[in-house]
């Protein structure tokens, strides 16, 4: 075997075992719809103030779900783990976008969050030997948030954040199915 095809056996292990990380994205479902719910009564400064304070809980939050459901993801290391600060600080970098539309034009704030935060989602893929599957999570939101911000400007604070939360949930699914099925062609081989 040569060094790519270790590595990438070490990956599928890593997203068998973890089960592809859903406790994260199962944070990232409520808070898109809890920001969703709270686009249908508060004004869009106030969302947009709540909705960078509440960003800070997606990950504790998605500890919590780690515990529940007995997802050692935080104590799993790879070979490629010290991928995750580099993906990260990428991600973090559209903040001041989001920062200066909400000076500019608050409108923009919700499709800036929705894009700016899955940045990170094709590298988180292919550290799970899943780029596709983790791609298609953040191109989905792109593009399903660009429609719905240009062609229903009246739903930018409820509608694309239930957007979000929905594309969450499928992928969630998609994730647990597929490494389902991975754990199983693993076990039988």
């Amino acid at each position: 075997m040569s060094l790519r095809d270790d590595l990438l056996q070490e990956r599928l292990a890593c997203y068998g075992r973890l089960r592809g990380g859903y406790p994260i994205p199962l944070a990232g479902v409520v808070y898109w719809a809890g920001l969703g719910i709270a686009g249908s009564w508060l004004p869009p400064n106030r969302w947009t103030f709540w909705a960078f304070v509440l960003s800070g809980s997606i990950f504790p939050m998605a500890l919590l779900f780690a515990k529940l459901f007995r997802n050692k993801f935080m104590r799993d290391q790879t070979a490629v783990s010290d991928l995750l600060f580099p993906a990260f600080a990428s991600m973090l970098l559209f903040w001041p976008i989001a920062i200066a539309a909400w000076g500019a034009n608050v409108q923009l704030v919700p499709l800036v969050l929705a894009i700016g935060m899955s940045i990170h989602w094709p590298v988180i893929g292919w550290c799970y030997g899943r780029t596709g599957l983790f791609t298609a999570h953040a191109i989905a939101r792109a593009i399903t948030c660009l429609i719905i911000w240009s062609w229903l400007p009246d739903a930018r604070f409820t509608l694309l954040p239930f957007s979000v939360s929905l594309v969450y949930i499928v992928t969630v699914i998609a994730i647990l199915i597929d490494s389902r099925r991975f754990v199983s062609q693993s076990a039988a081989r």
